[in-house]
């Protein structure tokens, strides 16, 4: 029985050591990442069980994702092969005050833009599921995946499933009248909206005088059952405060900010979304969700690369009041 599966596409990312420009660089680092595998990676993390679906092409950048998502013990087993289509990639370059980190894509032709309704077996995925979560990347990446991502959606709340959507806008993707057009109808389907401070107003045009105001809104307009919103402060490109809300039933549950020294900033939403599932599956509570969401999420940010490599115990330690001294 899995925790949690998750569906989406994972792509290869380069990115130049030592701040260097992309035309400037004489070799690239390379890191496997996406949403939906960042957040299974995440709750493996944690103790709990995950499986990962998506469309593959059957040759060696294909492996590469697929071997380290295993590494990280998730289940890879309905991974769809393609003899056509491709790896996505995308070249990540790091800032520094006051240049912006980039990210430059290229992932036309990917093999899970490809992906089409029917191809993946749904019903016996969610038979041995407890909860399933996808994102508005997949849906962004064309027609057919969007369609498949509603027919996920469906099957899940059809099987008993609960479902997270995160919202996870991408200008680079579509435009938020496309965004909007697409996702708006998948909206009933979702348990709990994940989302950032920008994004419910970018694609639903829904803005209020504060964060508490638009989880409430959101709740009420799409009948969701959580609303989570992430909260991040730029100090400067490698220092930011971080925290999260959430709404519940008319309540909402906070947690402490945290002032994080960034390593890597790529995948902290997801493992905010990792820890919070976690939290709320784990021990059916929302608060706990939240904190254990926060922990894991300020943790990743030290972490190099789109996974998040921290452990239980780490986010416990946080949530203790862990000190900065070495530990030895």
């Amino acid at each position: 029985m899995y925790d949690i599966v998750t569906f989406g596409e994972a792509m290869v990312r380069l990115s130049p050591p030592y701040f260097h420009r992309l035309e400037q660089t004489r070799s690239l680092d390379v890191n496997v990442g996406g949403a939906e595998l960042n957040v299974a990676v995440g709750v493996t993390r944690l103790g709990m069980k995950s499986a990962w679906v998506s469309k593959l092409p059957n040759n060696s950048l294909g492996y590469l994702i697929r071997n380290r998502a295993q590494e990280c013990g998730v289940d890879c087993s309905h991974i769809v092969w393609s003899g056509y289509g491709r790896v996505g990639l995308y070249f990540l370059e790091f800032g520094a005050s006051p240049r912006a980190s980039s990210v430059l894509y290229d992932r036309a032709g990917s093999a899970i833009s490809m992906v089409k309704p029917g191809e993946i077996d749904w019903v016996s995925i969610f038979s041995q599921a407890k909860h399933f979560h996808t994102s508005g990347i997949t849906p962004a990446l064309s027609a057919s995946a969007a369609e498949v991502t509603m027919e996920a959606l469906k099957a899940a709340k059809k099987a008993g499933c609960s479902v997270s959507y995160d919202l996870n806008y991408r200008k680079k993707l579509w435009t938020p009248p496309e965004a909007k057009k697409i996702q708006e109808p998948m909206m009933s389907e979702v348990d709990i909206l994940i989302t950032t401070e920008e994004d419910t107003n970018v694609v639903f045009g829904i803005k209020e005088k504060d964060y508490e105001a638009v989880a409430e809104k959101l709740a009420k307009v799409f009948n969701f059952k959580i609303v989570a919103i992430t909260l991040r402060e730029d100090l400067s490109v490698w220092r930011n405060n971080w925290t999260a809300i959430a709404y519940q039933d008319g309540k909402i549950f906070r947690d402490r900010k945290y002032e994080v020294e960034i390593v890597d900033r790529v995948g902290a939403g997801d493992a905010f979304t990792a820890g919070f599932l976690y939290g709320w599956l784990k021990m059916k509570d929302i608060e706990k969700g939240i904190q254990y969401g926060n922990a894991f999420a300020a943790i990743k940010h030290t972490i190099p690369g789109d996974l998040n490599w921290a452990t239980l115990e780490e986010v416990e330690a946080q949530l203790k009041g862990a000190g900065l001294r070495i530990s030895r």
